[in-house]
């Protein structure tokens, strides 16, 4: 079981360096501690399919703003993750212990608190990657091991290893996981449930859509327009954000609040991960803290 406070909600970092500039950035970082908050996810690879970008942006930004902030490193709980990043490919040992040393060099940072394997790595042996992030833990580079995007047997089997061995267990998954795209519960949850593993689930607000800016007949200008604009053709989905706004209605909050609320309050959900690319969208976030949805609301969102 994780021994980290992730707060509520952690806050996505894949707009940094990308829809978010270093002013931005800083801004939206700012208002998302000021409130509260205290867990800050990136990863070396955002974001490197960006025209001009070549990866390390985010977790560069991040690190420019921790420095500018004395104090606050201390106070925030720091997650990022090695494999996606072309340069630095994969989950061999070599790669592990060079992509560590890069992202600590970006965050300008001694240690990470969070570090996780991206997604799992079928050509290297299970022992061999369990050993690495053992081995970042014990020279106090890693606090904790994490694992995003395996398989319920592969996690199961990892976790198997490292407990035959002696060595840090993933004790954090991150997995796509929101109201409208459910496969995690019945995938995946049961398995970390049973390996006492927490979940800090991605596209918690699914591309933007479970904000409710998207909506029959309007024209949302955004780079991820496409696919919240798809989620529309599915008549369930149009349900969904009518039963959203009586829910926010009711509670005087956004309806992103709600989604993430409903995402918190889920079997082995230790907060949601959503991001924001401005500071004028963190008090929909922020809302999300302490709002507490009743069972006969969580039950008309099932």
């Amino acid at each position: 079981m994780t021994h980290l406070d992730f707060g509520p909600l952690v806050l996505g970092g894949n707009p940094f360096g990308w829809t978010a500039d270093r002013a931005a950035t800083f801004a939206v970082l700012d208002a998302f501690v000021d409130a509260g908050g205290r867990s800050i996810d990136t990863a070396d690879s955002y974001m490197h399919r960006v025209p001009g970008n070549k990866g390390g942006e985010s977790e560069t930004l991040i690190g420019e703003w921790l420095t500018a902030r004395p104090g606050v490193r201390d106070r925030v709980v720091i997650a990022t993750k090695v494999f996606s990043l072309p340069t630095r490919p994969g989950l061999s040992p070599d790669n592990v212990r060079a992509a560590v040393e890069d992202s600590l060099r970006r965050l300008r940072t001694d240690h990470i608190d969070l570090y996780y394997a991206h997604r799992d790595d079928p050509g290297v042996p299970q022992e061999e990657v369990v050993a690495v992030f053992d081995e970042l833990v014990r020279a106090g580079k890693v606090r904790e091991v994490g694992a995003s995007n395996f398989t319920a047997e592969r996690l199961r089997s990892a976790v198997d290893i490292a407990r035959d061995a002696g060595l840090t267990p993933v004790t954090v998954a991150q997995d796509h996981f929101n109201l409208v795209e459910r496969d995690f519960a019945t995938s995946l949850a049961p398995t970390l449930a049973d390996l006492g593993i927490v979940e800090l689930p991605y596209y918690a607000l699914a591309s933007g859509f479970l904000t409710g800016k998207y909506r029959p007949g309007r024209t949302v200008d955004s780079q991820r327009a496409s696919r919240g604009e798809a989620l529309l053709g599915d008549p369930r989905n149009v349900t969904l954000l009518e039963t959203l706004d009586e829910i926010a209605a009711a509670h005087g909050v956004s309806v992103a609040a709600v989604a993430l609320a409903w995402l918190r309050q889920q079997p082995t959900v230790a907060g949601p991960i959503a991001s924001a690319r401005t500071p004028e969208q963190v008090p929909d976030l922020v809302e999300s803290f302490a709002l507490e949805l009743t069972e006969d609301e969580l039950a008309r969102l099932a």
